[in-house]
């Protein structure tokens, strides 16, 4: 066995004292600032197009249910969202910025009312399409990664939110486009939307973001 002398042993940690030391401020300047961040998100998503998959995870924490769904969603700026949801059954939020419909086609019914009010606050992810409100309606602060390589932004509403206690996007390093939205409540629940398979700089048909009710249809306000 190899034995070192005391000042060879000395030697070897003040070798790897130093470079821990000189490793430090590397490790400390590649996490960008909270500006960088904002400021490239706000490239990405400023009069952008886009569509994507995502995976919604809700849980209601006092009665232990925890609800799981899928499907598409498309984005084009200002204000204009379509969730099409394909599981666990058909269903679809559409809203051209001003007006809101939420179809469900097994019951035959359409909910409508007015889409400020039902985004408010960055409810339902609304600032995915107008990325001005996260610094409008939030303040924010960036957090390191935690096994996971995305910053993470946790957003508190600026003034108190109904259903709101905060937010949280994960954002991706480099291309800094959103791949999860966390929401959580003042009760413990929360909502999980990943995003995936984003595709940027799409082409899609304002008629996408409007809704024709279908004759003999249920049709309720929902700010009633």
């Amino acid at each position: 066995m190899l034995r070192l002398s005391y000042r060879m042993r000395m030697g070897v940690l003040a070798v790897l004292a130093a470079l821990t030391a000189a490793s430090a401020p590397a490790a400390a300047q590649s996490m960008p600032s909270l500006e960088t961040v904002l400021r490239e998100v706000e490239k990405r998503y400023t009069a952008a197009q886009f569509s994507a998959e995502f995976l919604q995870e809700s849980t209601i924490k006092a009665m232990e249910i925890t609800d799981f769904a899928s499907g598409r969603v498309y984005v084009r700026y200002p204000g204009m969202m379509r969730w099409e949801y394909q599981a666990p059954e058909p269903q679809a939020i559409i809203t051209d910025g001003q007006k809101l419909w939420i179809y469900r086609p097994q019951d035959n019914q359409v909910l409508t009312g007015s889409a400020p009010a039902f985004f408010r606050d960055g409810q339902g992810a609304s600032f995915l399409s107008d990325i001005r409100l996260v610094r409008q309606k939030f303040a924010i602060t960036l957090h390191p990664p935690e096994g996971e390589n995305l910053y993470e932004l946790r957003m508190v509403p600026r003034e108190g939110a109904l259903n709101i206690s905060q937010v949280r996007l994960f954002v991706t390093p480099r291309t800094y486009a959103i791949a999860r939205i966390v929401t959580l409540n003042e009760y413990g629940d929360d909502t999980r939307i990943d995003i995936l398979n984003t595709r940027f700089n799409v082409d899609l048909d304002p008629s996408l973001f409007t809704f024709e009710i279908p004759p003999g249809a249920d049709v309720q306000r929902i700010d009633e």
